[in-house]
């Protein structure tokens, strides 16, 4: 033969009859040899075995270089393939091809090594340079029997790749194409992972503690991202990998498909290439053993394949991964604080014992250990060198995730602007399971081939708006396309299709609730049948989208799809069992406040078993609620009833006599009062806001962390009352400035409004300034410290106070304000009469900003300028307090804007040093400057990066 193009067409149909049973690995190395085009690559995945790789066939023989790449790339992927299509490739790859050009083949340095190359025997023919043979030696540390490992590891990476290369598409039935293209390749979107401090208050609802910690993220760490593929990559300054890496997250952010791309990444060669062998263990499978076994033989039963090679193996524990997926799902106790005990892998132990040693290290201390959990189960800090949390999305990746599910590009388009412009939608998107309800729930109302899609007949609902719309949504379309399979007529109403489901989702909500009430989330088959539901029924009916088996065939257990779909079908089957107000009110008491409901006939109020600790756990299950009352107040739940609504006309109004007492008698936490507001946006009924809000005289979110749907229920409360708020403290809250955007209509009507630490700018101080300059402007005090305004924005503010008569104290502290910025302070000020104290503590001013304020101070003698910590005792405390908290704080710690604030405060000590030598202030100053120059040089020391002055 005188060329590779000419061997490749002569042997066109045997390689395709060699590699059409799993043309995975070959599609991919030819993509990133670049045979293939990113977009070419995709769309193979979409077709049959066969087709894909007659196409793949079809493209290589078009020249005589792609006809070479794809011999090398054989050579690299035959270990996935039949002994024939080796043999053929050593047959023919020997006998050499002759080339076009004599420059040898080269490798990349960015390409990886096939797992074949670890192995003797290795075929030859277009052999590669020597730089590039240089790199395929063999790592000392891999002194393993390594011809015996190559069919089973062979046998173990192509049953992986079978098991990862599909992600799970919740689709049922024919004709749903809109999200059918399941390939890893295609679906999966990289996730936001980022280092964790390892903190969790277990007493909030885990979306809640997670949005909360995403706000800070945002701001204080957003150079630490971590792409899940360098979850195992040298760290810090020792260079070490880490052995023990930890990666938490709430249901449904994607722990498990990180752990799926991440396996499915290494069985096809492309990645942890550093490992012989990965072993990935769910706690779903482990809660089946119950007798004390050893590694060896969980691993040998596990994969047993493999059994033969294991001893091999665990001579080099250094080149062996084990990820265990799901600790949270692990029955068993474990015990954390147990002496160790000496153990090998063939000590028989119970399973709970192993889980420990392994992940703690005495069991092959030198294997490395991914584990994955949510984060209220425990799992020590102290035994992993990395730990990370998911986050989910960021806004491109949701982007991305849009695009991918749909197949019409006009569609995604559509689709995504829609949750961009909608504040709840937008906040939920970032968790890639809510992302799936989203965009499964639009798909009706977007869909180019829905010819109702425009004026929405078919579900006789507008597009979602509201959580608790999308989720109904989502259900809705599920029972629709189960229901109108067959003879039923696309116009079939509504009621007519709840009706067909109503028995089944009574069942389910059932479930859902008195489950909900136990935090419990895990079902057997025995706990179906207690409620009537039949197992048979989940992959036939459209409960496969609600209700799912885990996915091992040996286990019997069962899960809703998400958290979030048992709160919202518990809610579902409340809203329409709860008959009365006096109901609905004793419901509302026992769910927010604890307090155990008389004797009722309503089913949701019979044997009611609930955890006071346990109220923060529902909700978001009670703003479901809200939503899911006001559907049926709407008739939206009609054919869902049991029975009618008794005094249906003045249930908004009895709600809101409830909500009025609550906040003006109520003793409220910061959550609880935030989650009032939102249940009072979700049900939107004015007949009801109306009554409560007025009865808010202060807002404290103080810390909150609040997302910009957490503003906008704020505003569409606050919005109904008619008199001024006396306090809004969001202090500490990272709105930004879309949050402030959206309180903005509200905000003139604030007496204090504490803004401090709120990542806000320039555009925030433009829009501070329209409140600052409106007529019904009742602002007293104004809190900016910690915002970065910049010369620009404090420009403006001090434009908008020329003439305002209401502000007496402003504090802008600390908020990038220059010499620049107090060009206009003089004649902006000179000519307001109502300010009294001014703070702009922190701000390089520098002499020139200085003489203007002096200045200022002898054409305002009633107004007092604080530019110096020292200058007030109150406000030395204060600094001291911050940096405290800096200090026990990581998070704002890691923030260069707060390490840059502390490094302005200091040179405001070191320039006052001169001018205060004694008394109090004195001292209160070099108490500060010294903890401010300790809490730097830690940070110095744990960074390796900024410098104190």
């Amino acid at each position: 033969m005188d060329s590779a193009q000419h061997l490749l067409r002569s042997q066109r149909d045997l390689l395709l009859s060699l590699t059409l049973d799993h043309p995975a690995p070959l599609l991919r190395w030819l993509r990133d040899a670049e045979v293939l085009s990113p977009a070419h690559y995709l769309s193979l995945l979409e077709r049959s075995p066969s087709n894909a790789v007659a196409q793949a066939m079809e493209m290589v023989c078009a020249t005589e270089e792609s006809s070479q790449r794809f011999l090398q790339v054989l050579r690299e992927v035959q270990d996935y393939y039949c002994r024939d299509l080796q043999l053929w490739v050593e047959r023919h790859c020997r006998e050499g091809v002759s080339k076009p050009a004599p420059e040898p083949l080269k490798v990349e340095e960015k390409k990886p090594k096939s797992f074949a190359k670890l192995f003797k025997g290795k075929s030859k023919g277009f052999t590669l340079t020597t730089e590039a043979k240089a790199k395929e030696q063999l790592k000392p540390s891999r002194s393993l029997k390594l011809a015996n490992l190559r069919v089973p590891i062979s046998a173990h990476k192509t049953t992986l790749l079978k098991r990862t290369e599909q992600l799970k598409c919740y689709s049922e039935g024919e004709g749903v194409a809109s999200n059918s293209a399941s390939h890893i390749e295609i679906r999966y979107t990289d996730l936001f992972v980022t280092e964790d401090d390892d903190f969790v208050d277990s007493s909030k609802h885990e979306y809640f503690d997670l949005a909360s910690r995403r706000a800070r993220i945002y701001v204080h760490q957003a150079c630490q991202r971590i792409r899940p593929c360098h979850l195992l990559d040298p760290q810090g300054t020792s260079g070490r990998p880490p052995k023990r890496v930890k990666v938490k997250g709430i249901a449904g952010i994607g722990k498990s498909v990180v752990v799926q791309r991440l396996v499915y990444e290494w069985a096809i060669g492309k990645n942890m290439r550093e490992f012989t062998c990965i072993f990935d263990l769910r706690f779903r499978e482990l809660n089946l053993i119950e007798a004390p076994l050893s590694l060896f033989e969980l691993l040998g039963e596990r994969f047993r394949y493999l059994k033969e090679a294991l001893p091999d193996l665990f001579t080099s524990p250094s080149s062996l991964l084990f990820i265990l997926d799901g600790l949270d799902e692990f029955k068993f106790t474990l015990d954390w604080n147990s002496p160790d005990k000496n153990i090998d892998f063939r000590s028989k132990v119970p399973v709970s014992e192993l889980v420990v040693a392994l992940i703690k290290g005495s069991l092959l201390p030198e294997a490395s250990v991914i584990l994955t959990t949510r984060p209220s189960t425990e799992a020590p800090k102290r035994f992993f060198q990395r730990c990370c949390v998911v986050l989910g999305f960021e806004e491109d990746q949701v982007k991305e995730y849009t695009t991918k599910f749909y197949k019409d590009g006009k569609v995604a388009e559509k689709v995504y602007d829609y949750i961009l412009n909608n504040d709840s939608l937008f906040v939920l998107s970032f968790i890639p399971l809510y992302c799936y309800i989203i965009c499964t729930a639009m798909a009706e109302f977007f869909s180019s081939e829905n010819p109702d899609a425009g004026d929405s007949k078919s579900l006789d609902l507008n597009p979602p708006r509201t959580v608790s719309e999308v989720y109904f949504c989502y259900l809705f379309t599920a029972i629709k396309h189960h229901a109108l399979r067959g003879s039923a007529e696309r116009s079939t109403s509504r009621s007519e299709v709840l009706s067909l489901a109503k028995q089944q989702l009574t069942k389910l909500g059932k479930l859902a609730y008195e489950n909900l009430l136990q935090k419990k989330i895990m079902f057997s088959r025995a706990d179906l049948e207690k409620y009537d539901v039949t197992p048979g029924d989940l992959q036939s009916t459209f409960l496969c989208q609600i209700l799912q088996p885990v996915e091992e065939e040996t286990v019997e257990m069962f899960s809703f799809f998400h958290l979030t779909v048992q709160e919202h079908l518990a809610s579902l089957y409340c809203a329409v069992n709860l008959f009365s107000q006096e109901d609905i009110i004793q419901a509302l008491d026992l769910w927010c406040l604890g307090l155990r409901p008389p004797s009722s006939t309503a089913a949701p109020l019979r044997n009611t078993d609930i955890n006071m600790d346990q109220l923060e756990s529902l909700q978001m299950f009670t703003r479901f609620f809200f939503g899911m009352l006001r559907a049926r107040l709407a008739g939206q739940l009609d054919g869902l009833e049991v029975s009618p609504m008794e005094q249906e006309d003045g249930i908004p109004t009895r709600l809101g006599l409830w909500f009025q007492e609550q906040f003006k008698h109520g003793e409220l936490k910061n959550q609880a009062s935030l989650n009032l507001l939102h249940c009072l946006m979700e049900f939107h009924m004015k007949e009801a806001t109306s009554l409560a809000a007025p009865e808010i005289k202060k807002l404290y979110l103080f810390k909150m962390k609040l997302s910009v749907v957490d503003c906008a229920a704020m505003h569409y409360v606050l919005q109904f009352s008619p008199h001024k708020l006396q306090e809004l403290n969001l202090g500490y809250s990272n709105i930004g400035n879309r949050g402030l955007k959206r309180l903005w209509p509200i905000l003139h009507r604030c007496e204090s409004l504490y803004l401090r630490y709120n990542c806000l700018d320039r555009q925030a101080a433009i829009l501070e300034c329209a409140v600052l300059k409106s007529n019904e402007c009742q602002v007293k005090k104004l809190f900016m410290c910690g915002n970065n305004l910049g010369p620009d924005g404090v420009l403006e503010l001090w434009n908008a106070l020329e003439h305002n008569t209401t502000v007496e104290e402003l504090y802008l502290d600390i908020t990038g304000i220059t010499e620049r910025g107090t060009e206009n302070i003089v004649h902006c000020l000179s000519n307001n009469k109502a300010l009294k104290t001014l703070t702009i503590v922190g701000n390089d001013i520098g002499e020139v900003g200085r003489a203007r304020l002096r200045e200022l101070e002898k054409c305002r003698p009633g107004l007092r300028i604080i530019a110096n910590v020292v200058d007030d005792l109150g406000l030395l405390q204060a600094y001291l307090d911050w940096v405290e908290e800096i200090r026990e704080d990581r998070d704002q710690m890691d923030s260069v804007k707060n390490a840059d604030a502390l490094q302005s405060v200091l040179r405001g000590l070191q320039v006052a040093e001169e001018q205060v030598e004694t008394g109090e202030n004195a001292e209160k100053a070099k108490e500060l400057k010294k903890n401010i120059l300790e809490l730097l040089e830690s940070s110095t020391n744990l960074t390796g990066g900024r410098h104190v002055m």
